[in-house]
């Protein structure tokens, strides 16, 4: 798929997203290795984005399973249409009585009838959830496991094992097995501590705020029409910002939206006013708005 770690970056940045040379050499090894990866870093920061463009850049379909608290495997994996179940014995209703009219007690009649079992637990009854749809699908997949530290440990525990055969059982079917390994990104924000188990099993990579340079580039491509005066002072002012003791700093998704706000407002300076009424774009507390605005000064001094 890639030849090397350099071509990984090319295709990224050709789909509009800066990988650096960790990021890159990460996901070449994943996918020489077949291993999953474990994507961790504060959010905002583009590591969901990343398995979005894994999938575009690779030519796979992307499914996604967003982590939450109380996901459980009956959740992640297939539910029955019991509605469709109840309208088909509905109709089939005299077929069955065709089927027990010849027994002669209740345990026999209930024994005849779960032998048909397989005519109402079947495909056509089964609607997969995300990760059953990865195991089944046809065709080669990214596998997006979105937010795992909101879940549950005993989820994860469960997670981890599909992960290491990828293939589940379905009491009514039985086995199902891959056809093929999906690419299996995983993303956390830090929200709990992740086993080492899972930690093991995957390729671990740690997206933090990007570096100056690294932020400039991304705000060049992803906001190509501000122009290069703006664009220096807005990655200044977010990274002096993201250096405060803020309950949230800006993430890289945010600085982006202040930026377009900026270009759709004409400016052409960070000055005060501009930056006072555009702020609510790039933090989002009220304590921390507060803690901004007391330093807006030393924030936009020499900025211009």
């Amino acid at each position: 798929m890639f030849k090397s770690v350099e071509e990984v970056q090319q295709r990224f940045r050709e789909a509009r997203y800066i990988a650096t040379r960790r990021i890159a050499t990460v996901v070449y090894l994943a996918e020489r290795m077949g291993r999953p990866i474990l994507i961790e870093g504060p959010a905002g920061v583009g590591k969901t984005e990343m398995a979005k463009v894994l999938a575009e850049v690779t030519g796979r379909r992307l499914i996604r399973l967003q982590c939450y608290e109380g996901l459980d495997e009956g959740k992640a994996l297939y539910e029955w249409k019991y509605a469709k179940q109840l309208l088909y014995t509905q109709l089939l209703k005299e077929r069955i009585g065709e089927l027990i009219e010849d027994t002669h007690s209740l345990p026999e009649a209930v024994a005849k009838i779960a032998g048909q079992d397989d005519a109402f637990f079947s495909y056509r009854f089964l609607s997969p959830r995300p990760l059953l749809s990865a195991i089944q699908a046809d065709d080669e997949v990214v596998l997006l496991v979105d937010e795992i530290d909101k879940a549950e440990p005993e989820f994860e525990a469960f997670l981890l094992e599909v992960l290491s055969d990828f293939q589940v059982s379905v009491p009514e079917l039985g086995t199902i097995t891959a056809k093929h390994i999906p690419l299996v990104v995983l993303t956390s924000n830090n929200a709990r501590e992740l086993s080492d188990g899972l930690k093991r099993r995957c390729l671990h990579l740690f997206i933090d705020f990007p570096a100056p340079r690294d932020e400039l580039e991304i705000l060049r491509l992803k906001v190509p029409e501000i122009s290069e005066r703006l664009a220096q002072a807005v990655v200044t002012a977010v990274q002096r910002i993201r250096v405060m003791e803020l309950r949230k700093p800006p993430s890289v998704s945010e600085s982006l939206d202040w930026a377009r706000s900026l270009v759709i407002l004409n400016a052409e300076t960070l000055d005060p006013a501009v930056v006072e009424s555009t702020l609510t774009m790039l933090v989002k507390y009220e304590k921390d708005m507060e803690r901004v605005k007391g330093a807006l000064d030393r924030v936009l001094a020499d900025l211009n």
